[in-house]
């Protein structure tokens, strides 16, 4: 397994992975399924300063990227991380190797903090974060509803 960078031609199978999470899951709030163009605007976004990257194996196995914390200036060296495994793949360290990468990278741009916002429901993605020097700030009570149920999202954070 290698790490890299995002291309072009990982739009499908990020876009199946992460649909997944839309579809049957609480790892994200998202509510839609993502199209393919959708995918490939994504990766656009993610090219440059907040960057993607995915764990690759002939075939992708999952994706870690940071984004914008918040879209006002004072934020703009704060980051928020996301981290997405194929279903199939989970428990075999691809995780944290795809956590550690988007964190020195993001240290790399000059990023001062990284915020993880997690439902409260998905406990190894909390453990991975804690393993990686994340500490919890907070717990936002009910703040989101997925598949008829009030979601609560854990907060953490890692200075860099």
């Amino acid at each position: 397994m290698r790490l890299r960078l995002v291309q072009r031609d990982d739009a499908e199978a990020i876009r199946a992975i992460y649909n997944l999470e839309v579809t049957t899951g609480t790892n994200t709030f998202d509510l839609v399924a993502r199209s393919l163009e959708d995918q490939q605007a994504w990766i656009e976004r993610h090219r440059g300063a907040h960057p993607a990257v995915v764990a690759w194996d002939g075939e992708v196995l999952g994706f870690s990227v940071v984004s914008p914390f918040r879209d006002r200036a004072a934020y703009a060296t704060t980051v928020e991380d996301s981290v997405y495994v194929h279903r199939d793949h989970r428990g075999r360290g691809v995780g944290r190797l795809l956590l550690e990468e988007v964190l020195r990278m993001a240290a790399g741009h000059g990023f001062h903090a990284v915020i993880a916002r997690i439902s409260s429901g998905n406990e190894p993605s909390i453990r991975l974060h804690r393993a990686c020097g994340f500490e919890l700030v907070g717990v936002e009570r009910e703040v989101g509803r997925k598949h008829g149920h009030w979601l609560d999202v854990v907060e953490l954070q890692r200075m860099l």
